[in-house]
This record gives structure tokens, sequence and C-alpha cells, in this order.
């Protein structure tokens, strides 16, 4: 029966709400605890749906959907074991400063606080993974709460929402109530004294370094801090996972800031006489474990610009502190002229720096008759250069962090919280936004199966995407520190794996095994011309566990250090 015309139900106006923050992609598992808001969304065909077989992928590719657009990638999943699924995306939005909106089903609000069926209470629960927790008690609120939502989620340190929606609220009738205008960034410009401050350190500097990182960015901010490094004479380094912030192929690019950091990088961030922080928090992994900047005072004149001002000072003392957005920061930055300042100390320091990058970045020989560095060398000469590469987190993540070069906005999506399984969720919704490009899935054999079943999701929707499962039959980053810390005692980290390639059939996808170099180009081509999703199992020597070191090596080298 249709509703009356001045009456609408909560979840038909929370649909509306959407449509109004112009959201084009909802990432769901269905449940039936927000049964209305999936038929108040066949009336949305602006929106499109991905339906996804559990719900941290789901999550997963809502972050990864903030992390393209820079808009709230949208989620929702049922109560109870839904929502505790869908915490590993909410993590790595937290982590990853990502802007994300979280919607879950909900019991009737005559059944709270008695443990009902799958009932949770999602401000305790939720709190700490979350920048705000809300739950809509009356439907006649839902413009004002998903306005506030969207302000959140994106303003300041950008990162996850989560909004309880109890199944009553979604099916009461109130009046129609008039969304509120899409969201937008409040931004702020560098003050007039802290630009001066700035001139004068840059100036002066001898050993200037900026590190770019964080949230709120955009193609045309990368291209202003380029125009601001190449004017004022600036080495940039990436902060970990971020290194498409910056083109790679610069003359001002050193590195990337990360683990496994090259180390004649960390120790121009040491003996920096200016840093430069430019929208990263320089963390455990940037920082190398909190050493390479002393805390509370660091020995480096710190310049510190992030969105959040209470991040400002938190661990680091900062010479100059700026709480706002780095896109409006860079264009700001990059107006403040400085080319005449250039001295032969300052280009002579960023042609070092680059060509340490540069050594750093030489591919090695390789072990085994399957070798990644032959793998490396045939993406860099196939992929298109706008070509989106995702990866979850493992030691095979080594070899697209330390030697792929990202020169484009938005071609990496890595989780900066580490988690595992991330690739194929973040492979699915790059396809899904952008079914013009090429995207290609690195996962290890662990990661993989840790959301394996979305091969599922990306036969549905017939997406054009490239999976490279790297299988060396283990748990490779926790192994190698085994074999450094326990040497001759390996536990809980041989994996038992099926034929990937059969499992990818299985799914409806193209698969093969790849066992020697000279077939990867070949299956790497049939596998770009597929029509819809192809996996590629690349069965890698066991002793391959680092680019330069081998698993006998790692293992003897500690077993003499401990005698």
């Amino acid at each position: 029966m249709k509703n009356a015309k001045d009456q609408v139900s909560g979840a038909e106006l929370l649909v509306q709400c959407l449509e109004a923050q112009n959201t084009k992609h909802v990432f769901l598992v269905p449940g039936e605890s927000y049964l209305a808001v999936l038929d108040a969304l066949v009336d949305a065909p602006v929106i499109d749906i991905t339906v996804c077989r559990q719900e941290g992928g789901a999550a997963m590719m809502a972050e990864a959907h903030g992390k393209l657009t820079g808009r709230p990638g949208i989620c929702m999943v049922t109560r109870g074991p839904g929502t505790t699924n869908a915490t590993a995306g909410l993590h790595i939005a937290y982590q990853d400063a990502t802007p994300m909106i979280l919607f879950i089903g909900q019991v009737a609000r005559s059944m709270r606080d008695r443990e009902a069926f799958q009932e949770i209470e999602y401000r305790s629960m939720l709190g700490e993974v979350t920048k705000w927790v809300a739950e809509i008690d009356q439907p006649d609120r839902i413009p004002e709460i998903i306005s506030r939502a969207f302000h959140v989620a994106c303003n300041g340190r950008p990162g996850p929402v989560a909004i309880s929606l109890p199944e009553d609220m979604l099916t009461e009738m109130t009046g129609r109530l008039t969304p509120a205008s899409p969201a937008e960034l409040s931004l702020s410009t560098i003050h007039e004294d802290h630009a001066g401050r700035l001139q004068e350190l840059l100036q002066s500097a001898e050993r200037p370094l900026l590190i770019v990182g964080g949230g709120q960015w955009s193609a045309d901010a990368k291209e202003d801090l380029e125009n601001f490094a190449e004017s004022w004479g600036l080495p940039v380094a990436a902060s970990f996972r971020c290194q498409d912030f910056f083109s790679n192929a610069h003359p001002n690019y050193v590195g990337e800031a990360g683990i496994g950091i090259n180390p004649s990088l960390a120790n121009r961030i040491e003996e920096a006489d200016v840093l430069i922080l430019l929208g990263t928090r320089l963390s455990e992994m940037e920082s190398s474990g909190y050493r390479l900047v002393q805390i509370p005072e660091p020995a480096q004149t710190l310049v510190h610009i992030y969105p959040d001002a209470n991040e400002i000072g938190k661990m680091y003392r900062p010479t100059i502190g700026i709480a706002a957005s780095p896109v409006d920061i860079v264009k700001s930055l990059a107006s403040l002229p400085g080319t005449a300042r250039i001295t032969d100390q300052r280009q002579a320091l960023i042609s070092e720096a680059r060509a340490e990058f540069e050594t750093w970045t030489v591919l090695p020989e390789g072990i085994g008759a399957l070798r990644m560095p032959d793998i490396m060398r045939s993406l860099e000469t196939m992929l298109p250069t706008d070509a989106i590469l995702t990866n979850g987190a493992g030691n095979y993540t080594i070899w697209v962090h330390r030697y792929h070069r990202y020169n484009h906005y938005r071609t990496q999506l890595a989780p900066i919280s580490g988690s595992m399984g991330y690739g194929l969720p973040a492979a699915i919704a790059a396809a899904r936004i952008h079914p013009d490009r090429t995207v290609v899935c690195l996962a290890g054999d662990g990661c993989f199966l840790m959301h394996g079943q979305e091969l599922a999701t990306a036969v549905k929707y017939n997406l054009n995407l490239i999976i490279l499962v790297i299988n060396n039959g283990m748990y490779g980053t926790i192994r190698t520190h085994q074999e450094r810390h326990y040497p001759g005692r390996v536990s809980a980290t041989d994996l038992t794996n099926p034929d990937f390639a059969i499992l990818a059939q299985a799914y409806g996808c193209m698969g093969e095994a790849v066992t020697e170099s000279d077939a990867f180009p070949e299956a790497f081509a049939r596998a770009m011309a597929a029509s819809g999703p192809a996996l590629l199992e690349l069965r890698v020597d066991p002793e391959a566990l680092l680019p330069t070191q081998s698993l006998s090596e790692i293992r003897d080298h500690a077993t003499q250090s401990a005698t």
C-alpha cells in the first residue's frame, strides 16, 4: 500500500538523505533488521548496490570507496554478528583516516536493554574504532543525523561513523522532511604569520625533508605539492602506503617512510634540520617504532600540518603547528615564491637522496623458477600508468611497495592499519567505481583466503580485475619473525592451501597457475584480456621470503647471532 503524499517511512527518508548527499554506491550484506531500507533502495536507482558475501569484505569495500572518492564509503550490515564482522573495515578506516559510514540494523526500540536477539549497544562496542556512534530514535531526526554523520566523517581527521537504525523506527511514518545539502569540507588557509615563518625556515634550511600522507587529499593537491616541492627545492618522502600522493617519477621524490624503510632515508629523517609532516601523524610505521623523531621534543625543527588540532603536539612538539586541511594548505604553499632561493647545496641534497632511492629500488636476482623480480619487471612494462594496485598485508607487499612506481593519485589501495584480506575487497570497489581502469589485486596465500569468498561478488558484477595470489605456503611475515627470533622452532605458520587456480574456476573466473618466470607475461596478458575477473596463482619458492634474504639465510644469521 502506497504511503500518503505527506508521509514517508524512516527508511524512505534515510534513502532520500543518502541521495541528497550524492551517494552513488552502497556495499552491503542484507539483513532482516533493515529490510525496510532494502525496500526503499528499490526506488533509488541512482544508488548502485554491491551485494557482498561477508560484512568484513563489505566494510573494506566501503573504506576503499572512501579512499578513491574522498566521500564517505557507505556500508550496511545487520545487527550483532553482522556488525562484529564489519569492525575490521571500521578499524582500517579509523587508522587510515578514511571517510566512511556504517549503517547497522538494530533491535526494535521496545526491546532494547533486554539482550534481545543479536542486540549490542554500539556506542560502547564501536567507540574505539569510530569518530562518532549514534542511534536514531525518531525518524524525524534522520536528516539532522545523516547530515552530521557526513560532516563528521569528512572533516578534521577523516574517519568512520556508525549509525544504528532500530527496525521499528525504519517503518514508522513521519512527515516529508527536506534532506540536508551535501556535506563539504570545512577548509582553512595558512595564517600569514605561519606562512612567513615557514618561508624563513625553508630559506635557511640546509637539510629539509617533507613527509606526506594522511587523509583529505586529492589529485589537485598532489599536483600543488609537486609544484611547491619543485619551486622550493624540497625532497619529498611518502608515509606508509601513501606513495601515490606524490609522483614517484618526480626528481624530488626520495622514497617511502614505512615498514622496511631505506636506511639512507631513515638517516635523512633523523638528520633533517627542518622536517615537515604534511597530513601524516608520523605514527609507529613511519617513524620506525617512534625512533626517528624524538618524543616529545624533536631534534629537528618540526612543522606539523594536520587537519585535526588534537593530533598536533600529541606526540611531537612542533616548532610550527597548523591545524588545517592539506588540500587547502598545499594550494597556499604552492603560491609561495621560492625558486630563487634554491641553492646548489639544496639541489645536491635532492640529487643525492633521489640517487639513494634509485639504488634502493633496483630489483635483485630472485630465487627459484618463478622469481618475483621478474614478475615486477613484467608488471612495470605491461601495466597502464593509471592502473590501480591493491593489497592487504604480508611479506609479499614488499615487492609492490618497494619496487612499483606510483605516478597517479589513488593508484594505491593498501591498509595503513596492516589488515590482511583487504586487497580483494578493495579491488572490487575500485572496479565498481572505475570500470574503465586496470585493477590488480596482489595477495599472499594467507591474505587472500581472509576474504577470498568475495570472488563471488566480483563474478556477480562481472568485474574486470586481476588477482595475483603469491603462494609460498606460509604466513610469511610471522615466519620471518620466527626465523629471526626463534630459529629452528617453527610454529603455527605453515599453510595447507587449495589449488587457487581451480578454486577461481569454480567461482566462474579465469584461473591459471604460473610456476616459471617465462610463463608469466603471456599468462598476465590473457588475464588482462579476459572478460570478468581473472586469478593467477604464482607458486613461488618458500626460500624467497624477502627480496634480499632467503629463509635459510635469515635462519642461519639468527642461529649464528645466538651462539
